[in-house]
């Protein structure tokens, strides 16, 4: 394992660099695993590589209104609308921020955000595009607080046709 945790943290084993990627599929949403995968990504591609930007909503947040505790049909509305816009506004700051770093890098960078099931959204997004590999964090950690990624999945991975790197949580 330690060999795949210096390449995942260095994108380097014994001084030499693994290998050249011209298209990346990046699946990052700006948590610090994801962060992670960001940064091992622009290691990976040389200028002038492409890096597809992909972050997934999952669909649990479609049936997210605050039923519980809002009662009123206008209310329930209101925060709906608060709820997407949040959400827009989280997507958008990381679109930006990776958008800005990798065209400084000299990379093509292009994005999607899409709503749905994690692992079927990746896999679509192989099938419609071919990708070099798709880099992403791995699950975050039981001790760390927040919401787990059920993209990892062995069945996903085993249906992919794209290399798959998946960059350690930090410090684990």
């Amino acid at each position: 394992m330690a060999g795949v945790r210096l390449w995942a943290d260095t994108g380097v084993l014994n001084g030499e660099k693994m290998f050249a990627v011209n298209k990346v599929l990046l699946a990052s949403h700006g948590t610090d695993g994801a962060k992670a995968a960001e940064k091992v990504a622009f290691e990976l591609c040389e200028e002038g590589a492409t890096l597809h930007h992909l972050i997934v909503v999952p669909t649990f947040w479609e049936g997210t209104t605050g039923d519980d505790w809002l009662q009123n049909g206008s209310v329930r509305n209101d925060f709906r609308r608060y709820l997407e816009g949040e959400l827009g506004r989280e997507v958008d700051e990381n679109f930006v921020r990776v958008g800005e770093a990798a065209i400084e890098k000299g990379l093509n960078y292009t994005n999607d955000m899409v709503v749905g099931e994690p692992d079927e959204v990746l896999l679509a997004s192989c099938e419609q595009e071919k990708y070099d590999l798709v880099i992403m964090g791995s699950i975050r950690p039981k001790k760390i607080s927040g919401l787990r990624s059920r993209m990892l999945k062995d069945k996903m991975i085993r249906k992919l046709k794209t290399p798959v790197l998946v960059v350690p949580y930090p410090d684990e």
